[in-house]
């Protein structure tokens, strides 16, 4: 028998060929990893979305309750307030601000709250505020005068006691 070939093994059957498994091949463990990868990565975002669209709605109810605050401590049923929020999202504080008299936005002399703190009973709780002469196109703490609270400790008024000139 030297130089004689061996036969080849007979082919398996259709019936033999599924009823075996194929043997795992190098590319199977792979698409196993990238799944898992995948929905792990879908979940991360799920979860992202859901806490970003939680906080802006609490951060939305709160601004709802700064305006209606404004308007119970002030008397004023305006509905032309301005609201300058932290935009870095690691406080609650925001002002809220409006006109003293009845006029047009920023026309009049505005009285602007700090508030800050949950919201209770429907209302936030103000630690200040200051005052911000007519026709002012941007809030600087150097044309803010009549600090009170919060708003005086901590400096928002540059010192300021009385409105600017012509201011009133």
């Amino acid at each position: 028998m030297t130089g004689a070939r061996a036969d080849p093994p007979p082919a398996p059957s259709a019936a033999t060929a599924a009823a075996t498994p194929a043997a795992p091949g190098p590319w199977s463990s792979r698409r196993l990893i990238e799944t898992t990868l995948l929905v792990l990565l879908g979940v991360l975002l799920a979860v992202a979305t859901i806490h970003d669209v939680a906080r802006q709605t609490h951060v939305n109810q709160r601004l709802i309750v700064d305006l209606a605050t404004w308007r119970a401590l002030t008397g004023h049923d305006y509905h032309n307030l301005s609201i300058e929020q932290d935009r870095s999202g690691r406080t609650t504080r925001e002002v809220v601000c409006g006109n003293t008299t009845p006029g047009a936005p920023k026309t009049r002399p505005q009285l602007c709250l700090v508030m800050t703190g949950p919201v209770v009973h429907g209302r936030r709780e103000v630690h200040g505020g200051y005052y911000l002469p007519p026709h002012l196109l941007f809030d600087t703490p150097a044309a803010r005068y009549g600090c009170f609270g919060a708003a005086k400790s901590q400096g928002l008024c540059r010192g300021r006691a009385t409105p600017l000139p012509g201011a009133g």
